[in-house]
């Protein structure tokens, strides 16, 4: 076999490897995703777009800061390369070594921290919520107070999932979060029409004491058990390289989380109801970012940095080039669909009980310009996981930080821009989020290829061509039918526009010969085959 030749086949063997992972972690995260619809579902029938539900949204952001800022997103991206190093030198007393020490301190920081702002919330909430009403307010403070329980919680769960993705685990880790939907769905069904959004913060306690016990069991049922010891190991050279790698994030991530909350702090000067609005828009807007983006590269990031740690850049280009063709193949269409579709939809989804027409208009007017940002929400997860592959944190968070900045800068001009034209203030902040992060997704996607020698840009051109004109030849369709659409009922639009749109892009693609049709028609013919011949 010639070096082509084994290259290719190495490629095909870590795509098939990363395909296959990501079809499971696809096939859970739909799952959670349509409980997390339910559960918004169940919310907006019973709280819809009210004062109480902006005062729920808003609770939320302080003690999400916490966590993202100590244990989120920036301590699997730091955890992930150093403890899968011991674990591809199968040096386990070093790897467990270091996990129990990196939980051990999870839990120190977190519960001090959580504690502190439990005291301060009500001298916080007035500062940073001033346009609340004292009702809303006090609400907000009481709320955030249960809600920093579940921060302890996720933040030794968000170390346990690092600990089973580093190992090629996924499926528990992706049930995790089905567990934490359906204790929000129960908080808001039994406990809603008790104790009001309260029940959602039980709930949502409850659920991230789930998340994590789900997972425990994924500890014990590999061929090396972890070994759990109470040491915090201050002095070791691991924790110290997690440190290192986890401190620019830990600036990137707040950044992101304080954009979060001036965010909800300008919607919460808007008409009531705008907060709400904003983030039931922002959650339907991840639906396809969650299933598409987020199960590929939590995927693909244990491969980067198995590649990454051997040095082999030349296969992790040729890797990523094929995964960044095939989340432009998913997330333009989904843009698209969500823009000329938003409102059918959210109609679907949302719209009764205390969610009338009216929060059905204020919902599609973010999620509509929440849509334009979809491929670079997409983009920007996995180019992000190259670079912490490769053990370059520094980077993707100054990228992150310039773009968070620009977000706040066009939040403040758009927003007002928007009400001069007598449109509703809190759509031109879901705009400022969609233009920061195409920022982030370009100048990421650049450096990202001065980095590794390229990113197969030529192998791209041909396919994206052809995905741009499967995508506009659906657009067009979609418009064209939508006047036959029937009006009533409400939600008939959003059963025949989905469906319609999903055939007419995978119709156009299949006759323009792109690449990923193919795959999944030989793939679907390969295991029909196989049933046939059992």
């Amino acid at each position: 076999m010639s070096r082509v030749d084994a290259s290719a086949s190495t490629t095909a063997q870590y795509l098939h490897r990363i395909a296959r992972a990501a079809g499971l972690v696809m096939a859970l995260f739909i799952v959670s995703r349509v409980l997390g619809l339910l559960r918004e579902v169940v919310i907006a029938r019973q709280f819809g777009t009210s004062p109480e539900m902006d005062a729920y949204v808003a609770a939320f952001r302080l003690p999400d800061l916490l966590f993202y800022v100590v244990a989120g997103g920036a301590l699997g991206s730091a955890f992930i390369p150093v403890f899968a190093g011991h674990v591809s030198r199968e040096d386990w007393p070093a790897a467990w070594q270091l996990a129990s020490a990196v939980i051990n301190w999870i839990v120190l920081v977190l519960a001090g921290l959580a504690g502190l702002l439990a005291l301060l919330t009500p001298w916080l909430v007035p500062l940073f919520l001033p346009d609340f009403t004292a009702a809303q307010q006090t609400l907000t403070a009481e709320l955030i107070r249960l809600l920093l329980c579940s921060t302890v919680i996720f933040g030794i769960s968000g170390v346990v999932m690092a600990i089973l993705n580093a190992q090629q685990q996924f499926f528990l880790p992706a049930l995790a979060p089905i567990f934490y939907n359906l204790a929000i769905i129960l908080g808001a069904w039994l406990l809603g029409p008790l104790i009001g959004v309260r029940g959602l913060a039980v709930g949502a306690v409850v659920g991230a004491a789930g998340h994590l016990l789900v997972q425990v069991p994924g500890l014990r049922r590999t061929s090396n058990p972890m070994q759990y010891r109470f040491v915090l190991a201050a002095n070791s050279q691991d924790l110290h390289e997690v440190g290192r790698l986890m401190a620019p994030r830990v600036v990137g991530v707040a950044a992101v989380q304080i954009n979060f909350i001036v965010t909800a702090v300008l919607a919460a000067g808007l008409p009531a109801g705008s907060l709400a609005a904003l983030n039931y828009s922002w959650i339907i807007m991840l639906l396809p970012q969650g299933i598409i983006a987020q199960s590929v590269a939590t995927a693909l990031f244990p491969t980067l940095a198995a590649l990454a740690a051997k040095g082999d850049t030349a296969e992790m280009r040729r890797i990523f080039g094929t995964t960044l063709r095939s989340m432009l193949f998913l997330t333009l269409p989904a843009a698209a669909g969500l823009i000329l579709l938003g409102e059918p939809i959210i109609r679907l989804i949302l719209q009764g009980g205390e969610f009338g027409p009216d929060s059905t208009r204020l919902t599609y007017w973010a999620l509509s310009f929440f849509a334009v940002g979809l491929v670079g929400h997409a983009l920007v997860e996995i180019g992000v996981r190259a670079f912490y592959a490769l053990k370059d944190t520094k980077t993707p968070v100054g990228i992150g930080v310039l773009a968070m900045g620009l977000n706040v800068g066009l939040s403040f001009a758009l927003m007002p821009l928007f009400l001069a034209q007598g449109w509703p203030g809190h759509a031109g902040l879901a705009l400022a989020n969609s233009l920061a992060v195409t920022f982030e997704m370009v100048i990421l996607l650049i450096l990202l290829h001065r980095r590794m020698g390229g990113l197969s840009e030529v192998a791209l051109r041909g396919p994206l061509a052809k995905i741009g004109l499967a995508t506009s030849g659906m657009g067009l369709v979609l418009l064209g039918s939508a006047p036959f659409w029937p009006d009533h009922p409400v939600w008939v639009a959003g059963l025949i526009g989905i469906p319609l749109g999903g055939v007419v892009y995978a119709g156009l693609a299949y006759g323009l010969g792109v690449a990923e049709v193919k795959t999944m028609e030989r793939r679907a013919l390969s295991s029909l085959s196989k049933l046939r011949r059992r």
